[in-house]
């Protein structure tokens, strides 16, 4: 039997999910609206009671849960949380599909699917772009890699969580992505409450200040959209023209960020992040290249002690004041 094949012809639009949190509840509930018979399991078993309610149906162990469906969609913690959960049921993967929605790391999630495998059974990774409450509606999507058919042969039952977004044989993909995803979410959000600390200090409620600094944003994703085939053409090209917005512009510009956030008494560890990618590019030589150029020490990350012979600390902490121009000291890149 393939691993992608029911293992009885009663199970072909059953699901099971494991993990009902926010995120596992919503996932059930969009499932039974849609007319799939559910099969739960979380280990605080109280958990369940609400999806029990509304029709679902309460496994009594791990291997009850994954005997139910074929289609076993696993929403957990981490993919540590996995291993303790299945690790004594996995006699009875064989035949089914795991598809994991789990955060974790590219580097495991491909472990795990060696792990499946060895059990016989298939594996999907996946990562849940919306909130809970948007689980099941237009707006949502979810990222999916790992065996095309396998990937296929379940589509139409995935599907009913949100429209899926599949990347590719590599199971890492999805976990890739959504990772991806989340740094610019948690970055995003980390920046909006350092601008909101920043004004309230001028005596401006948040309540003022998050309409202005959303439209802001808003107005930030409408520019890079507008261009992202250009950018993005750029980027692969290693391209970097600076025509408009270059290092140098830029990197002023995160120096005055930080010499405010000092002033005001705010954490500096986002405004002295950003600007140690500027300084970088500007010791580079590449002051007078696009901002973009930033990506170069993002994605060869400067040792601790490259900074100066012997010295053990990061360079992030030398971002005290304006930048006056290329270091004179012995770092380089």
């Amino acid at each position: 039997m393939n691993a992608h094949q029911n293992p009885t012809s009663t199970q072909g639009s059953a699901v099971t999910v494991i993990g009902l949190g926010p995120m596992g509840q919503a996932m059930t509930r969009t499932l039974l609206t849609a007319g799939h018979p559910v099969t739960v399991w979380n280990r605080t078993a109280g958990r369940a009671d609400g999806v029990v309610a509304e029709g679902a149906t309460r496994a009594a162990t791990p291997g009850e849960a994954v005997e139910a469906s074929d289609l076993v969609i696993l929403s957990l913690t981490d993919y540590r949380a996995m291993y303790d959960i299945l690790d004594g049921s996995t006699a009875l993967l064989a035949g089914r599909t795991l598809v994991n929605l789990s955060s974790d790391t590219p580097d495991r999630t491909r472990e795990a699917a060696t792990w499946a495998a060895g059990h016989g059974a298939a594996f999907l990774t996946g990562g849940v772009m919306v909130p809970a409450p948007m689980v099941g509606t237009e707006a949502a999507h979810v990222y999916y890699s790992g065996p095309g058919e396998v990937m296929e042969h379940h589509r139409a039952r995935l599907a009913t969580l949100g429209t899926p977004r599949y990347l590719g044989e590599d199971p890492g993909l999805a976990q890739m992505m959504y990772q991806a995803q989340l740094a610019v979410f948690l970055s995003t959000l980390s920046a909006l409450m350092h601008a909101t600390a920043m004004l309230g200090t001028a005596g401006m409620k948040a309540t003022e200040a998050l309409p202005e600094l959303l439209t802001f944003t808003d107005s930030i994703g409408a520019i890079l959209r507008a261009g992202e085939e250009t950018l993005g053409a750029a980027l692969d090209a290693g391209e970097h023209p600076g025509d408009l917005s270059t290092v140098t512009m830029m990197g002023a510009t995160s120096d005055h960020i930080v010499e405010t956030s000092r002033s005001l008494g705010l954490d500096l560890a986002l405004p002295l992040a950003v600007q140690a990618h500027y300084r970088r590019a500007i010791e580079n030589g590449h002051g007078g290249d696009n901002w973009t150029r930033v990506i170069d020490s993002i994605r060869e990350p400067r040792r601790p002690d490259a900074g100066r012979a012997g010295s053990t600390e990061p360079m992030i902490a030398a971002g005290d004041g304006a930048f006056t121009g290329p270091s004179q000291g012995p770092g380089g890149a």
